[in-house]
């Protein structure tokens, strides 16, 4: 027998949170033998021959960290202590090749290198981090494109859902002289739609090098993107009369660090007043260098505005960019909609008590299916080739979760001339309503998926389906959403929510498109941005995100449930609102951090800043409203607060807890500010203890051995009381346990299980290497890789 080893699929979690990181991908990091003088982030095979590239950045300040640290610098300062270091890396690594340069925002340069190699970078002076320049992925789903007779420019109903129009028509305001900048695929500019907000300078192309931000042949994110913040033609976009430039960070294979930060800095130099970036990486990080530059961007007076991201709805799954300080990162809307109950019949005596609507394209194809009786058809996975051999013509397509995401086997299915679909787990559990699916699709628990292929084994192959009404939802947070809070700082992410799903906007050539992600949810925020700026022009960044977070709208779940923070920021924009406030609290959001006291009472003092913007004093009300364990936490600050007319006050607060009477989690509450009608709520959170983050931050499968000895490292955010090692089958059914490993310290560890007594008996597959991780009471279970038997 012999097996190798599947680089695929290197970290994901079975049950309870999700945290998958792009460091997986880069295989392990060996204990260093000496005290590291470099910040050397992520991770890296130092026994590997790879090429990578890197990003290495420099204690020499740039040019604006300097600006805003009082000192003085100039490029051509930091060129010359670049060059030194470059220098000395190319004279010790004579293989690599400086690919990138940077100096405004971000001081370094992205250097391509053996990555065995990287080791070595920590003991040359004058570098201070290096990070890898992992790939970056547009936060959006496959598109629906819109035929010409379907058309209606009543389909872009999101700008007048957020009161974009009313801004227009009631107050004037458009977004004239305010430019964005398209951080993205590049944009079509010659769109009738779009070409009014380009000049003759229209941005770059990072991806090809040159001066053209035309979107590539098959990209299209870009302009749909750019549709949203500024069309003006067929539809209109938030901000229709506002300015725009391109630059084009993601090939059709996604896009690296070294040309979003340069995308970033070039867009700050180029006079960007607001900039979008509707992509991100799977890294739980503020420190990180996208991160970092956007911050900067911030500090510089351009409003950063990025996507949190489409790994939810778990917390701890925002990614960088949106894990930044200081920009503003966007999670993703469903606007009121219908809701439906649904049942399914095969055969008398089989009940399917977990069946309900996963999405549907339109009300009067979700009804046709009550209309009569189908045929069913197992198709898998729904993969484009698992219906080379079947017929669902006219039929129902049954569907089993995984591999996929759910928008593309809907719309495969569809493609292949399904009516419908039913899509049944692959785990226990619940599966996730996904608007906007191709076809009418249910979807069912594992159990009673398992049913439906037993009825097709005993040769019942008919459907029907009864579907009704029920009520209208109102907006709500959409399942795919990236939830924080950020790893490290605890800071609440996102900072607000927008509509993300079935947004139509413009398609590159004259075509219109509906897409959803948080990709979509982003430009609406970054349209408004430049109307609150074009009517404002003076105010700086931290105003503008304040006046979107003090008049956002708090959001509900279906079942009339309050979202916690971290899943919905402050809540979903409102244009006019945020236009007309009288009153900015900044932050928006708060984080009072960790309380790690195991005895007695702890105490953190903070403070916030409250600007009257009207043209007479104001006193505001104060409360602070803590939603579990007040009895424990303590706030002390003024019960009222007067502030002169145009002026800016300062509040004080002591924060004081008793960590050992409470509970280790978050703890959320909300800060109120009222005067008369006037109400501006500030969420905040604290952490007690032990934050509920997950036991790890990345791992992976090394090797198999053909005498079934199994390497793997796991690198774990906190100390455990066991690893526990399984075997699986591909399709995650238990097939052998292998060992147990105790008391393991935080920090990565390199490990080998023993499988040897049962590998052997193990048949000819594929399997799966699963690690259950245990801390207390709370268990977590990953997937660190797969790997094939032979015979």
């Amino acid at each position: 027998m012999k097996s190798s080893v599947h680089k695929k699929s290197m970290l994901f979690l079975l049950s309870l949170l999700l945290f998958v990181s792009t460091f997986a991908s880069m295989g392990f990091s060996n204990e260093k033998s000496f005290e590291s003088v470099t910040d050397i982030k992520g991770s890296f095979d130092f026994n590997s021959d790879d090429e990578i590239t890197v990003m290495v950045e420099l204690h020499e300040p740039s040019v604006i960290q300097a600006k805003h640290k009082g000192k003085s610098q100039s490029k051509g300062n930091i060129k010359k202590v670049r060059d030194e270091i470059t220098n000395e890396i190319l004279e010790k690594i004579p293989t690599s090749e400086v690919t990138r340069e940077y100096d405004y925002l971000f001081s370094g340069a992205a250097v391509t290198l053996t990555e065995k190699d990287v080791l070595q970078l920590e003991r040359i002076d004058g570098i201070k981090a290096v990070y890898p320049s992992v790939e970056y992925e547009a936060n959006e789903f496959d598109p629906e494109l819109i035929s010409d007779e379907a058309f209606s420019p009543a389909m872009m109903d999101s700008a007048p859902f957020i009161g974009a129009n009313e801004a227009w028509e009631s107050l004037g305001i458009t977004g004239e002289g305010v430019t964005v900048a398209i951080i993205d695929t590049g944009v079509d500019y010659t769109h009738p739609d779009l070409a009014h907000a380009f000049g003759d300078y229209k941005g770059y192309d990072f991806v090809d090098n040159n001066d053209d931000p035309q979107e590539g042949d098959g990209q299209y994110h870009g302009t749909h993107v750019a549709g949203t913040v500024a069309a003006n033609g067929s539809i209109q976009g938030v901000a229709p009369d506002a300015s725009l430039l391109g630059y084009r960070v993601l090939g059709p294979q996604g896009g690296t660090t070294a040309d979003v930060v340069a995308g970033i800095e070039l867009a700050v130099e180029d006079g960007a007043d607001v900039m979008n970036l509707s992509l991100g990486a799977n890294v739980n990080d503020a420190d990180w260098a996208t991160s970092i530059a956007l911050d900067w961007a911030m500090a510089e007076g351009v409003v950063a505005v990025t996507s949190n991201g489409n790994s939810g709805p778990n917390n701890w799954t925002v990614g960088s960019p949106g894990t930044s300080r200081d920009a503003i990162s966007v999670g993703a809307t469903q606007l009121p909609y219908d809701f439906y109950t649904s049942e399914i019949f095969t055969s008398e005596g089989v009940e399917y008590p977990s069946a309900k609507i996963m999405g549907y394209p339109n009300e009067e194809e979700l009804l046709a299916l009550n209309e009569s009786e189908f045929e069913f058809v197992d198709v898998g996975l729904a993969g484009p080739s698992d219906f080379d051999e079947v017929d669902v013509e006219g039929k129902i397509a049954l569907i089993q979760r995984g591999d996929y995401p759910f928008v593309d086997k809907a719309t495969n299915a569809k493609n292949a001339g399904a009516v419908g679909a039913v899509i049944y787990n692959n785990v226990d559990g619940e599966q996730p309503e996904i608007p906007g699916m191709a076809v009418p699709t249910i979807m069912t628990t594992l159990a009673d998926g398992e049913k439906l292929l037993a009825e097709l084994e005993a040769g019942n192959n008919t459907i029907s389906f009864d579907i009704e009404f029920d009520r209208e939802i109102g907006e709500t947070v959409a399942d795919f959403s990236s939830r924080g809070p950020v790893y490290d700082t605890w800071m609440i992410k996102p900072d607000v929510s927008a509509p993300g799903v079935d947004i139509v906007s413009t398609f590159p050539g004259e075509s219109y498109a509906s897409l959803q992600g948080t990709s979509m949810s982003a430009p609406h925020v970054a349209g408004a941005a430049a109307l609150i700026l074009e009517k404002n022009p003076d105010w700086n960044t931290d105003q503008v995100k304040a006046a979107l977070m003090n008049t956002a709208e708090p959001l509900e779940d279906a079942d009339g449930n309050v979202y916690p923070f971290n899943t919905q920021g402050a809540g979903s924009i409102r244009v006019i609102e945020s236009l007309t406030t009288e009153t900015l609290v900044t932050p928006g959001s708060y984080s009072f951090g960790v309380f790690e006291k195991n005895n007695g009472k702890e105490t953190e003092r903070q403070h916030f800043e409250v600007t009257n913007l009207s043209n007479e004093r104001k006193s505001y009300d104060m409360d602070i409203e803590l939603y579990d364990g007040e009895e424990h936490i303590n706030v002390n600050t003024s019960n009222n607060l007067q502030v002169q007319a145009g002026k800016t006050r300062q509040v004080n607060m002591n924060v004081q807890v008793s960590t050992n009477q409470l509970d280790p989690g978050y703890y959320e509450g909300m800060i109120t500010l009222t005067h008369g009608d006037e109400v501006i709520e500030v969420p905040s959170i604290l952490f007690i203890m032990d934050p509920d983050y997950p036991h790890l931050s990345y791992g992976g499968l090394t090797n198999v051995s053909d005498d079934g000895m199994i390497d793997f490292y796991v690198n774990l955010n906190r100390d455990v009381d066991y690893v526990e090692t399984y075997i699986f089958t591909a399709g995650l059914a238990p097939v052998a346990f292998v060992e147990t490993f105790t008391d393991l310290p935080q920090g990565e560890q390199d490990l080998t299980a023993d499988a040897s007594e049962v590998y052997n008996d193990l048949p000819s597959g594929e399997y799966a290497f699963v690690t259950f991780i245990g801390k207390g009471d709370v268990e977590e279970a990953y997937i660190l890789g797969e790997f094939e038997i032979e015979e």
